[in-house]
């Protein structure tokens, strides 16, 4: 098979996959004729072809995939204009403090955000597929630790950590996330009212210029 084909074999499979493809996995359309370098040389002249279009082939966490441009939003959004709910403040704050502190525990959670976390707040991230526990603390309790997911990059369109926002100022990090989720058009949680309904200051110093790695 020629360079040609296999390009556009390549185009064809990242079209019809639900999912991200790893080069591993697309490797496996050419039973492993074509190494690495070469697909992914090739996947760069898709880019470079798609360029110019309302669909984008970009690289996130679990491989590569195609996805509307973000300009194209506002005209995509008419064709489902019902809105669904926002994320609550508290489960932004969460999982700000949590994609830029990780690993972390739920007492580090509660002393940044001043208030109680509850366990449903964390366990609908859990089921969203947004942050896990990758182990235990040293400490009284082994108190769990908690760090975001590659479902999470790949929701945000991210290819790892390292592209989150580096914050001027730390405050903004709960409004990025929201922003990244909006344009990705990622579905909304729902929750009971957390903090017994009440506003508590979240102090967001704590938080640093950019995600712990």
């Amino acid at each position: 098979m020629n360079l040609t084909d296999a390009k556009r074999v390549l185009e064809t499979a990242l079209i019809c996959s639900q999912q991200a493809l790893s080069v591993r996995e697309m490797r496996t359309l050419f039973a492993d004729a074509l190494g690495a370098d070469t697909v992914r040389a090739l996947l760069d002249d898709l880019q470079l072809e798609w360029s110019g279009k309302g669909v984008e082939l970009v690289c996130v966490a679990s491989g590569w995939r195609f996805q509307s441009r973000p300009e194209m939003r506002e005209y995509l959004d008419r064709l489902h204009p019902e809105k669904p709910p926002r994320y609550t403040r508290a489960t932004l704050e969460t999982l700000a403090i949590i994609a830029y502190r990780q690993p972390v525990t739920r007492g580090d959670m509660e002393d940044i955000r001043g208030v109680t976390i509850s366990s449903l707040l964390l366990r609908q991230l859990e089921d969203r597929g947004w942050v896990e526990v990758i182990g235990h603390r040293e400490a009284a309790g082994r108190p769990a630790l908690y760090a975001t997911t590659r479902q999470f990059l790949d929701d945000l369109g991210l290819a790892s950590l390292d592209q989150l926002p580096v914050l001027q100022n730390p405050a903004q990090a709960a409004q990025a996330l929201e922003s990244m989720a909006a344009l990705h058009d990622e579905p909304s949680a729902q929750e009971p009212p957390q903090d017994g309904g009440t506003t508590q200051q979240l102090d967001m110093s704590l938080l640093p210029d950019g995600p712990s790695l």
